[in-house]
C-alpha cells in the first residue's frame, strides 16, 4: 500500500474519479481518495485495506470494486451511501489517496502513485515525504494525529466524549476498532 496526500481542488467529482479508476486500471491496483479529516493515520487505512483483501479472498466483499471495498471498510459502514461522506467531494480540500496492488506489486504500486500525484497537482507528495510549501499554509502530513478533525471524526464514527474517557485508548485506537467491528456485522 502507498499514500499520496495533498491539497487539490476537484472541479468535477465525477471526472475526477474516472481518471482515478482508470490509474487503477492500468495499474491493477485499487486506488481511493479519502477527505483527510476523516482518516486517523496510517493505520486505519492499513487496516481497511488488509480488511478489504481479506474480503475479497474469502468472498464475503460487499462492493464488487476492491477500491469501494476499502472505502466502506475504513469507514467502518456496510452502506456504500453513507461510507461516501468519507471520501473526497467537489472543491479545495487536502486528500490522502491510498493506491493498493492486491496482486503485491511494488512497482505497480509506484507507479501509480506517481500518477495519482500528477492528477492531485503540485501540492501533492508521496508517502514518506513532505508537501511542497504552499501559500495556504498546508500541513506538510495530513496523517498526522494533530491534523485531523476531531469533531467531524467523532460524529462520522459515533465515538463519544464519554466513551473516550472510559478508556485508555485514543481516538485513532476507537476508529480501527470500528474498521474491525465491520467484519462482525458482516
Amino acid at each position: 500500500m502507498r499514500l499520496v496526500h495533498g491539497r487539490t481542488d476537484v472541479e468535477d467529482l465525477d471526472a475526477f474519479l474516472d481518471e482515478l479508476g482508470a490509474i487503477g486500471e492500468e495499474f491493477g491496483c485499487a486506488v481511493q481518495a479519502f477527505d483527510a479529516d476523516y482518516v486517523v493515520g496510517r493505520e486505519h487505512l492499513r487496516a481497511a485495506v488488509e480488511r478489504a483483501d481479506r474480503a475479497f479472498d474469502r468472498g464475503e466483499n460487499v462492493a464488487r470494486d476492491r477500491a469501494v471495498e476499502i472505502l466502506l471498510y475504513a469507514a467502518g459502514r456496510r452502506q456504500i451511501n453513507r461510507a461516501l461522506r468519507m471520501g473526497v467531494s467537489e472543491g479545495e480540500a487536502d486528500v490522502v489517496v491510498v493506491v493498493h496492488s492486491p496482486a503485491g506489486d511494488p512497482e505497480a504500486e509506484r507507479d501509480a502513485a506517481e500518477q495519482v500525484r500528477g492528477l492531485l497537482g503540485s501540492g501533492a507528495a508521496p508517502e514518506g515525504s513532505a508537501s511542497p510549501p504552499s501559500d495556504a499554509g498546508v500541513d506538510p502530513d495530513p496523517l498526522a494525529a494533530d491534523r485531523i478533525d476531531r469533531e467531524a471524526v467523532l460524529a462520522f464514527f459515533n465515538v463519544s466524549e464519554a466513551e473516550l474517557a472510559a478508556t485508555d485508548a485514543t481516538l485513532a485506537d476507537l476508529v480501527r476498532e470500528r474498521v474491525a467491528l465491520l467484519d462482525v456485522e458482516k
